[in-house]
């Protein structure tokens, strides 16, 4: 069964680069390119006026309107919109602020091809994309010593464990014997349970209590 292409909109101030990530992304397969822009304030022209994507491909380091504001920009007013950062550098303040903005994946410019696709099939399906240093710089900043107290069953840290792979929520219901609905309500309690905000808080719960290792 054919499905539409996954709109995708492409903000970087170097022409040449987004040329060439243009060209890279569509030779993937059901993938457009919806519009390139320059700036922040040049995509947030392109959507008021109706051109919505389904991923935005947004650079950290723009003239006119940075990939920070631009993502903070989204996270209030389309948080539909989902959003993978590219930047040349591992900065960990500029990656703890994207995270923070919702930020579904995280690449750096020099990745290979392979890398970049396997980031917007993570991201189309639901699931977050970030790089292992990035899962370093959130491990350094993310303080367990309260949610270290909870206790929890065993159905839970099984759960816990599960989202530290690379499955799917529905995959992860599948491998549980339960229904997705419970993987929900799984994840909606430890979110209550532990403060936790997002799947990535959950593996670095996980990593920080010793339930997987590295």
């Amino acid at each position: 069964m054919l499905t539409e292409p996954i709109q995708i909109a492409l903000v970087d101030d170097h022409r040449l680069f987004r040329s060439g990530m243009s060209a890279l992304i569509e030779s993937f397969g059901n993938y457009n390119i919806l519009f390139e822009a320059a700036h922040g304030k040049e995509l947030i022209d392109n959507i008021t006026t109706g051109h919505i994507p389904d991923i935005i491909l947004l650079d950290i380091n723009m003239p006119v309107m940075d990939g920070i504001s631009t993502a903070q920009w989204l996270r209030k007013f389309h948080p539909s919109i989902k959003v993978i950062i590219l930047s040349m550098f591992e900065d960990a303040e500029k990656v703890l602020s994207m995270v923070k903005a919702g930020v579904k994946g995280y690449l750096l410019k020099d990745a290979e091809p392979h890398e970049f696709e396997k980031a917007l099939i993570k991201v189309v399906e639901g699931d977050l994309y970030y790089p292992d240093f990035v899962t370093r710089h959130l491990l350094n900043n993310f303080n367990a010593d309260k949610a270290a107290q909870v206790k929890l069953n065993p159905r839970e840290i099984e759960f816990l464990r599960l989202t530290s792979t690379e499955l799917t929520y529905k995959e992860i219901a599948d491998t549980m014997c339960i229904s997705v609905r419970t993987v929900d309500s799984y994840r909606d309690q430890l979110f209550e349970k532990l403060q936790i905000k997002s799947r990535v808080g959950l593996v670095l719960y996980s990593i920080k209590n010793k339930l997987i290792e590295l």
